[in-house]
């Protein structure tokens, strides 16, 4: 007695993504952005260090003396260019790149649905975009912590303010500025993962996204076009810095997350839209 099958067998989700997880990770091109990343707060630890007293102002200024400041003003320097440069390459190959190789045609014709599909691809950017946070995150509080050193009888943290916190609720401002990075990343990689799905060619991709970044930070620096800051998504990252406050400010967080969450669901809203209608 013989059993048929109808309709195509669709591959598990979880094997599609630990393949994409893969391929994405262990690509020499992200490894090296990723090692790249992971030198800025070393670096600039090391700067730091060299300076003692006579560093320059800003965030650089606090860092002296107080390591644990290093990873988040390091994620607020990547997060300038360098960390929406490692997401966008990584969407720009998920399906432009797929496409430019030949290989997106033979993933559209697979028993996955282009859902799925899309689905795989978002997390398998979602994936740099967290090893990447992580690697400057954990380098520079390890850094900060040896070269700079903590400040204060209590190892804490001495906010902007002026005022010290303990070493755990430091920690947690740490990782929470981390992981407000990586939901402001997501929503770059959103973005270009929607114009990834519109071209074959990846550095239309990243001409266009680094572009409308570059140029989203200009608009929002002229203050007679502040009726359009709310619609620009680089115009709550400088509120990474609030974390360093004491009480912490959650308005500037709250909004750029908010508007980071409405980018992510226009971005892939157009990304599984113009997948559902791409011929094989």
């Amino acid at each position: 007695m013989t059993t048929s099958v109808s309709g195509p067998v669709r591959a598990p989700l979880g094997r599609l993504l630990r393949s994409e997880l893969r391929w994405v990770l262990r690509r020499p091109r992200t490894q090296v952005t990723v090692m790249l990343l992971a030198l800025v707060p070393v670096l600039t630890g090391l700067g730091v260090a060299a300076a003692g007293s006579s560093v320059g102002g800003g965030l650089l200024t606090q860092v002296s003396g107080n390591g644990l400041v290093l990873p988040v003003g390091a994620l607020s320097i990547c997060l300038t260019l360098l960390l929406p440069l490692a997401v966008t390459m990584a969407a720009a190959d998920a399906l432009a790149g797929e496409s430019a190789y030949g290989t997106l045609r033979a993933l559209l014709l697979a028993p996955v649905s282009r859902g799925r599909l899309v689905l795989v691809k978002a997390l398998g950017v979602l994936a740099v975009a967290v090893t990447a946070v992580a690697a400057v995150t954990v380098l520079g509080a390890v850094t900060g912590l040896i070269l700079v050193g903590p400040s204060g009888s209590s190892h804490g943290l001495l906010t902007l303010s002026g005022t010290e916190i303990g070493p755990g609720q430091a920690l947690m401002r740490v990782v929470l500025a981390a992981i407000w990075t990586v939901g402001q990343l997501a929503a770059v990689g959103a973005a270009a993962l929607a114009v990834s799905s519109a071209t074959d060619h990846p550095l239309v991709v990243l001409a266009t996204v680094l572009g409308g970044l570059i140029g989203s930070g200009i608009l929002s620096a002229i203050p007679t076009l502040d009726w359009a800051h709310p619609l620009l998504l680089t115009t709550g990252w400088f509120a990474i810095t609030d974390v360093l406050r004491d009480p912490m400010p959650l308005a500037g967080l709250a909004s750029s997350s908010a508007r980071a969450g409405c980018y992510i669901l226009l971005g892939v809203t157009l990304t599984l839209a113009r997948t559902a209608t791409r011929e094989a």
